[in-house]
Parts: C-alpha cells; sequence; structure tokens
C-alpha cells in the first residue's frame, strides 16, 4: 500500500467523525510502512521515515492527539516515529500523560532471543516485543516488583533501581546497606566485601537462627536472601514516587521516597505478603490475613489494624484496590501439578538436590474486606472485572475499558518466592484461572524462560524528569530519537 494512497481511498472529512475508524487505518497503514521499511522485524523505534511521511494527508495536532490517545503504547511509540508532526503529537501526550490506560504486558527474557534482550509479551496484540534496557540486561537483574509502568530490581550489587523498560529510564534507590537489618562487612582497605542479614525484628532479636554464625553473603549473593517483593506509588504531597520493599528477615517493611538517601523501616509486624497505596495511607497485608494501615506522610508513622489475625491461612496472599472502592483480599493456593492441570506433560523436573514437583496454581478465592464489621466476605465472582497477580502490584480492572482480556478472569504470574530463589530452572506457574468454572486454563504462551520470573507490567512512556539514570549516574535523559539510537523496542511475531 503506498502512503499517498491513502489520500484517494478516504474521506478525511467522514473519518474526523470517527477517530477510532480513523486510528485503525493510520496503525496499518503506520504498520505497512513499518514492515516494508524493516523488512523480517517490526521496529517499534523506527528509524525516521520523513520521504514516506511526506504524502500523508495533514492533520492538525487536537485530532492526532485524540487519535493517539486510543492507542496501547507499542503502536503509540511507532506512530511517534513516522514523522515530525506525529512525533510532536506523541510529545505532547507522552508529557501531559493523556494516552489511554494500558493494558498490563508480561516482562520476560528468553535464550533465543539474546542475553541484551528482553521481551514483552502484549495481551492485545498477542506477540511479543523485543527492548534492550541500557546497562545491566534484564536477565543479570532480579526483579521484584512492578507499579505504574516502573520495575523495581536489584542488580549484581544487591541495589536497587526503578526501571522503566519502554523508556529505558533509571532511578538509583536508597544504598542497600542503609536497610536496617543488613550490616556490610568491610575489607582492610574499607570496602565492602559481603554482608550479613540480622535475624530481628522489633519484638525480638534471634540471633543466629540456625546455632552457629550467619554466613557472610557477596554482593551479589545478598538480593537472593533479602528481597521479597517491592513496590512503587505516585506521592501527590512530592509529585515523586514511594517505594515500598517487603524484606527477610521475617518479611519486614522499609520504605523510601525517590531521592531519599536512606530507608526507613516500619518495626511494627511482620510477615508481610502484599500493599496497596490509597488515600495517603499505606495497607499492609500479612500471611495471616491481617491488614495494618501505615500513614507514612506523618512525621513519626503509627499503625493501626484494619483487619485481624485469622489463624489457618497459608495461601499466597494479595490485597487490591478495587475500581468501585472497597478493599479486596485474594488467596491463592498452589500445590503440585497434575495431568489435567492442562498446561504440559512435566509433573517434575530434576535438579541439584533430586526430583521436585511442578507447582501449579490450584485454586484463587476473593474477598471483599468489610472494614466495619472487621471481617471478609467471600466474592464467589467478579463479571466485569479482571485481576493480575504475581511479582506485581496486584490490580483489578473494569473489563469494559480492556476488551481483549477476559471478564471474570484472574491472570497471574510465578511469584511462589521460596521456590524462585532455590530452584530458578524449573518450569514457572503462568496462567489464567477462571473464577466462574474455578478451573486454571492454558498459560498464556509457552516461551517463557526460567529465569528471571516473568512479571507483569502496565507500560508507560511518562518521564521523570530529574531522576532519570539510563546509563549511570549523571547521564541526561534519554529522548525518543537517542532511544531509537540505542536499539529501542522492536516486534516479532510468536511462532
Amino acid at each position: 500500500m503506498e502512503a499517498c494512497s491513502i489520500a484517494r481511498i478516504i474521506n478525511l472529512g467522514d473519518l474526523a467523525m470517527r477517530p477510532k475508524k480513523l486510528c485503525r487505518l493510520l496503525i496499518k497503514l503506520l504498520s505497512d510502512l513499518l514492515l516494508k521499511e524493516s523488512g523480517k522485524y517490526e521496529y517499534v523505534h523506527p528509524p525516521p521515515m520523513e520521504t514516506q511521511a511526506a504524502d500523508l494527508p495533514e492533520l492538525s495536532q487536537d485530532m492526532l492527539m485524540e487519535i493517539f490517545a486510543l492507542l496501547e503504547i507499542p503502536d503509540l511509540v511507532r506512530a511517534g516515529s513516522v514523522c515530525q508532526s506525529w512525533r510532536s503529537a506523541y510529545t505532547s501526550l507522552r508529557d501531559m500523560g493523556q494516552y489511554k490506560q494500558q493494558t498490563p504486558c508480561l516482562l520476560y527474557t528468553t535464550e533465543s532471543s539474546g542475553e541484551k534482550v528482553s521481551c514483552l509479551y502484549s495481551l492485545v496484540e498477542k506477540r511479543a516485543f523485543r527492548l534492550t534496557l541500557p546497562g545491566t540486561p534484564l536477565h543479570k537483574r532480579l526483579p521484584i516488583g512492578s507499579s505504574h509502568g516502573w520495575v523495581v530490581t536489584a542488580d549484581e550489587l544487591s541495589e536497587l533501581h526503578l526501571v522503566n523498560p519502554i523508556t529505558g529510564q533509571q532511578i538509583a534507590l536508597p544504598p542497600v546497606i542503609t536497610i536496617e537489618q543488613v550490616k556490610p562487612i568491610f575489607n582492610d582497605i574499607g570496602v565492602v566485601q559481603g554482608y550479613k542479614i540480622g535475624w530481628y525484628c522489633a519484638e525480638k532479636d534471634y540471633g543466629d537462627p540456625y546455632g552457629e554464625p550467619s554466613p557472610i553473603l557477596t554482593p551479589s549473593e545478598l538480593r537472593d536472601h533479602l528481597y521479597y517483593k517491592a513496590f512503587v506509588f505516585p506521592d501527590p504531597l512530592t509529585r515523586s514516587f514511594i517505594v515500598v520493599v517487603i524484606h527477610y528477615p521475617f518479611c519486614q517493611l522499609s520504605f523510601a521516597r525517590v531521592g531519599d538517601d536512606k530507608w526507613t523501616w516500619l518495626p511494627h509486624n511482620t510477615r508481610y505478603r502484599d500493599c496497596v497505596y490509597h488515600d495517603g495511607l499505606l495497607y499492609a497485608l500479612t500471611s495471616h490475613g491481617q491488614i495494618d494501615a501505615f500513614d507514612i506522610t506523618a512525621s513519626v508513622v503509627t499503625r493501626k489494624v484494619i483487619i485481624k489475625h485469622m489463624k489457618g491461612i497459608s495461601e499466597s496472599m494479595y490485597i487490591i484496590q478495587a475500581p468501585w472502592g472497597d478493599l479486596l483480599q485474594v488467596w491463592r493456593t498452589v500445590d503440585a501439578a497434575e495431568q489435567q492441570d492442562g498446561d504440559d506433560d512435566t509433573l517434575c523436573y530434576e535438579t541439584e538436590d533430586g526430583i521436585v514437583p511442578v507447582m501449579r496454581t490450584k485454586e484463587i478465592k476473593v474477598f471483599k474486606v468489610d472494614m466495619a464489621a472487621n471481617k471478609l466476605v467471600q466474592i464467589n465472582s467478579l463479571p466485569y472485572h479482571v485481576l493480575f497477580l504475581g511479582h506485581n502490584q496486584s490490580i483489578c480492572l473494569r473489563a469494559e475499558e480492556y476488551p481483549q482480556l477476559r471478564a471474570n478472569h484472574v491472570y497471574f504470574t510465578d511469584d511462589h518466592v521460596d521456590l524462585l530463589m532455590l530452584i530458578k530452572n524449573g518450569p514457572r506457574d503462568i496462567g489464567v484461572f477462571d473464577l466462574e468454572n474455578r478451573r486454571r486454563k492454558k498459560t498464556i504462551s509457552p516461551i517463557w524462560s526460567s529465569w528471571p520470573s516473568p512479571v507483569w507490567i502496565t507500560p508507560s512512556i511518562a518521564k521523570a524528569d530529574g531522576w532519570c539514570v539510563p546509563c549511570g549516574v549523571g547521564t541526561p535523559v534519554m529522548g525518543g530519537r537517542e532511544l531509537e539510537r540505542r536499539g529501542g523496542l522492536m516486534a516479532c511475531s510468536l511462532t
């Protein structure tokens, strides 16, 4: 399809009254141009195509922005690479944050893509996009959480960073040695050579829990023994972000704001599993179903118990802010795989320690948190909503706003931390759970690597000006053209 032919086959006046129709036509044209230009791969950040784009009919910036606001991030970023006027519309949308709420994608690595390449699986397009992060590649990082387009990763020195996989921007978080229980071990010239983890909480110091001195962990080993899960929440007061980390020992809480020089310990409780931030309060869920609320904006942080300790709960636990305003608790039961689970024929696999069963999600239960009655009310189905669980901020979406997703279903990834850390080369628990018939369905795609475990992210092109460190401290923020020169995103069809 020649670029100039669009002017002869469409009536812009008619299409201007139907932006969604125009959107689909323009993106089809864009895809044809990109495929013609790139051949095998469809680049999301392609080289500029001013020559082909010169024959496109002129559309006003307002119309372009209205159209682009309907796009998923991969199409939006590619549209911004077509010509200067489209780039201008893309930049305006990015700076104002006025693009549509994005459908979650799955971020993962695979050996076939190479060491430096990560993959982003789109549930909308049902295919994977390749991307290259600046600096340390994803397969050498440990992703421990994702929220609002950011992934929290621990590098090979166990230091934490916020990473936006779409823009390549990175933000360094406070040093690991400022986490309360982390004790650095220095060599004779004052350089950190390792760490010890202090086995204590506010209530008790357990000393050496195994009856002998705790081992000295190398900088690269520390992350496997320290981090459980992390979260990123917008902070309206500072117009920046709050990062909350659940960490060992005993799954305690620490938090920091972007720009802080140390982590703040919340010593009030232990055994936390999940967190959500709402109306200035941090709600944290324990493995026994207790919900604690913290006002972390106060000069002295206090805790209020919202739901008391519930005995006998052993499932994976999640807390979610529902679109209609309620808090939800979600319980996930995981057990050894059986033949009828349907994912594959593999029921066990061999490790250095022997034969280990494959673990699969067997049941997911949803509860409404009744704060007034201090109890949980089970919800048997969510006919108009969709849940996402894993090493991401647990989320509940309105199905009508995401037509490509299955209503009344739970999309989940593997977040069984003990197995993730101890057995890095085993098959992962990834799939979709039907809340109506209470059954697990086949995984979204069979093309996943074992390590690091895939994580849901909600793509974002938002810039965090002033904090971005894409390739090292002090490096300027990468713009669109710079991202193009460094590789950016490219898409390939799944086989």
